[in-house]
């Protein structure tokens, strides 16, 4: 899984250094060529954000103890992820000086209005951005410590299941016990019966002995 992750690091590399290229091209250009250039940025983003979701899919599979790493580095692209998207936000509104002077003539006054306008929706859209993204990542590491805190409760079931285990063995063992205490206990009894019984015989004879004599 951690190869799978990788590759798509490269491609991420490959594809955000591409945009960022595309990106400061952007504010030179004018017209067609300028709206050519925006959409085919805005279709490699889209790219980076679906590796991005194969990246997240890969971090889940990988286990739990070298997770951490690589959360951290996903973190981290996702942060690029919305500086590129910031820049490319500011791109499209944003023209060199030439263009600007060849597109405004003298109405550069309302256009800067109507382009502080532009940044201050940017900047909305830019913190509810941020805001569903903290959510988006509030969830994820929620699921993580859910599946971390299944993984526990299994282990913590099979110990208990081991330690049930145990008891009835144990149980079986002192029930064997008992079983051989009670005989144990019934032999010596017969062993004392017939102990008394024998001493008693003797006692008989010999006291019939004695009475025999006295008669003589």
């Amino acid at each position: 899984m951690s190869s799978d992750f990788e590759a798509y690091e490269q491609e991420f590399g490959t594809l955000t250094a591409e945009i960022t290229s595309k990106i400061g091209r952007i504010p030179k250009l004018g017209g067609e060529e300028k709206t050519q250039l925006v959409l085919n940025v805005d279709k490699q983003l889209e790219e980076v954000r679906e590796l991005l979701e194969q990246m997240d899919l890969e971090v889940r599979e990988i286990p739990v103890q070298s997770r951490g790493m690589y959360n951290s580095r996903l973190k981290s692209y996702k942060q690029e992820m919305e500086k590129l998207e910031k820049d490319f936000k500011r791109s499209r509104i944003a023209y060199s000086d030439e263009v600007r002077n060849e597109l405004l003539g003298d109405d550069g006054s309302s256009s800067e209005s109507q382009r502080a306008h532009l940044l201050d929706n940017t900047e909305r859209l830019e913190r509810s951005s941020r805001r569903l993204e903290a959510g988006y990542q509030i969830a994820v590491e929620t699921e993580q410590i859910g599946q971390e805190i299944l993984s526990n409760l299994h282990t913590d079931r099979e110990k208990i299941q081991r330690s049930r285990d145990r008891l009835r063995e144990t149980d079986a063992n002192l029930g064997k016990s008992s079983r051989i205490l009670t005989v144990i206990l019934n032999v010596d009894v017969l062993h004392v019966y017939y102990i008394t019984d024998y001493q008693t015989t003797i006692y008989l004879y010999l006291e019939k002995n004695r009475k025999s004599v006295d008669l003589k």
